[in-house]
């Protein structure tokens, strides 16, 4: 979902969404299809929210924070095993045992790297950072989420300019794929 504002006040509010979806699917029965449809949306919405990231994101803190390649980098490692995670989810049903571990070890894995995006490195890019950089950033951060890939696709680049040429015509082919199975809607 869109909203306003600068850049960490976007992420901070998709951080709140998917919190808000981890609590609806943990409310959840067991093995019901509702579980499948939220597991799908957390998908959707975790993954739009790491490419927008990733393209704009981690870019201006390598380039505005001093040590960021390094928080840059450790950002990228999360990201990874998150998407590693909603990869090998992507193909369970909700009946599998193991839909339910990878749940789990996917919420605590997100919680931990929202945990450390909120109290660090936003903290250093509120006080590092412009506050006409951060604006702009969250109109880029937006605008990215609109084409971003809607799935998982470990194997994509994770940095410019490689993830800004693929993630658009990833995205393209991700909606059409969820348009025709009714996936998100």
């Amino acid at each position: 979902m869109s909203h306003d504002g600068d850049v960490i006040e976007e992420l901070t509010a998709d951080h709140r969404e998917v919190k808000e979806l981890f609590l609806q699917f943990k409310d959840t029965p067991p093995g019901g299809e509702s579980r499948k449809r939220l597991a799908d949306e957390i998908t959707i919405e975790l993954v739009r929210h790491s490419v927008a990231e990733e393209q704009h994101l981690y870019p201006a803190v390598r380039e505005h924070l001093e040590g960021g390649d390094a928080l840059a980098d450790r950002e990228l490692a999360d990201h990874g095993r998150i998407e590693r995670l909603l990869k090998d989810l992507e193909g369970r049903q909700p009946d599998d045992l193991e839909f339910d571990r990878l749940m789990v070890k996917l919420r605590t894995e997100v919680s931990a790297h929202v945990d450390d995006e909120e109290n660090n490195l936003f903290i250093q890019l509120r006080e590092g950072v412009h506050p006409f950089v951060l604006e702009s950033l969250g109109r880029k951060i937006r605008e990215a989420k609109k084409s971003a890939p809607t799935r998982p696709h470990p194997a994509a680049p994770s940095t410019p300019p490689a993830n800004k040429l693929l993630a658009p015509g990833l995205g393209l082919v991700d909606r059409a794929r969820d348009y025709v199975t009714g996936r998100g809607q």
